[in-house]
């Protein structure tokens, strides 16, 4: 059987033609997103080596290393990536205040796109992650 991307046991990451491949960074606990950021290939090494996530800051073009001014590290549980190998996923559990948004919210995710009665237009509203499932048996 010929080995294909979708089946192969090496790790090839597919960065684009900038040097990016985007990173999911996921609550291991409760699977809420907590954020989604880019990668280089240093930041994926870094992060693999020491088992904190560090990625790639496009504002500051500086390798980033997740929490490092407020100690809300990001601890690597798990590494994912997807199929094709061009998007990665983290589980992670939140060190320090258990936040992982800049803001002070526990998710980057803290508001949700809504369209106004009356309007065509869409607009921002603040709102809690929505409550884990809990599986039925």
């Amino acid at each position: 059987m010929t080995e294909t991307i979708e089946t192969t046991h090496s790790f090839k990451p597919k960065f684009s033609a900038d040097g990016l491949i985007p990173a999911v960074v996921t609550d291991h606990r409760s699977g809420d997103v907590l954020m989604f950021a880019y990668m280089n290939q240093m930041a994926l090494n870094e992060t693999i080596a020491s088992g904190i996530a560090h990625f790639w800051s496009r504002s500051r073009g500086k390798l980033w290393k997740k929490g490092e001014e407020s100690g809300n590290l990001l601890k690597v549980i798990e590494l994912r990536t997807d199929c094709d190998q061009d998007v990665v996923w983290v589980s992670a559990e939140v060190q320090g205040d258990g936040v992982a948004c800049h803001t002070g919210e526990r998710s980057c995710f803290y508001r949700r796109v809504v369209k106004p009665d009356g309007t065509d237009a869409a607009a921002l509203e603040f709102a809690p992650l929505p409550a884990p499932k809990t599986p039925t048996a």
